[in-house]
Formats: C-alpha cells, structure tokens, sequence
C-alpha cells in the first residue's frame, strides 16, 4: 500500500513539489549563511518525494538555541506560507474519502515545513 501511494503521489504533484524544493535548498546554498537553510529544504524535498511509510519525529539536544532562533527565521520567511499551502491541501484532498490518505500526508508535511529544524525523518 505505501508503493501504491507514493507512486500515486509521485505522478499526481509529488515531483514537481520536490523539485521545487531542491531548487529552492540549491538557492538557498549559494550562500554560506543559507546552508543550514538549503539543508532543510533537501530534507523536506525527500519527504515530499515519498511520504507514506515515513514519519517526522522531534530530536532532542540537535542544535540548541540554534534550532530555535533558525526556526524563527525559518518561520518568518516563508515556513509559515507553506505550512497554510500545505494545510489548504490538505482540506482540499479530506473532502473526499479516496483523498484522505493523501490529506495526512500533507498534515505530515505542515509539521515539518514549519518548523523544520530539530526534527528528522524516520521510517515508520
């Protein structure tokens, strides 16, 4: 069931948001300061790209205050914007019962894309 619907994903957006994400990480590496930052975006792209069987677990004691403050930044340049994209959705796919798969996943995602820092991705 998880191939199923990470083929499902991969051929109905699930490439092309990750693309978009990579693009971004690459950008985002140009810089020394945007590292940590284009880093994310990788992990985040690697979610997006398969999502089902993973899940997004809180690590402790991985970075510190760093985490933190990098979250805030995260946060007030664009974590928030695409959280609410991933949460729209989200509401959009749980209307109907063959979308609500899919609408956990992208609940998935707004945990992480919010507040990426501090978190990892295991399989489940």
């Amino acid at each position: 069931m998880k191939i199923l619907g990470n083929l499902i994903w991969l051929i109905f957006g699930g490439l092309w948001s990750a693309l978009g994400y990579v693009v971004g990480g690459l950008v985002l590496c140009i810089t020394i300061i945007g590292i940590p930052f284009g880093l994310q975006c990788f992990k985040i792209a690697g979610l997006v790209l398969w999502p089902f069987g993973k899940k997004v677990v809180t690590t402790n004691g991985s970075g510190g205050c760093l985490s933190l403050l990098f979250n805030i930044i995260w946060l007030f340049c664009g974590g928030f914007y695409t959280a609410i994209i991933h949460l729209l959705f989200a509401f959009l796919l749980a209307i109907t019962i063959i979308g609500i798969p899919f609408a956990m996943q992208h609940l998935k995602l707004v945990e992480l894309s919010l507040m990426p820092f501090g978190k990892d991705i295991r399989y489940e």
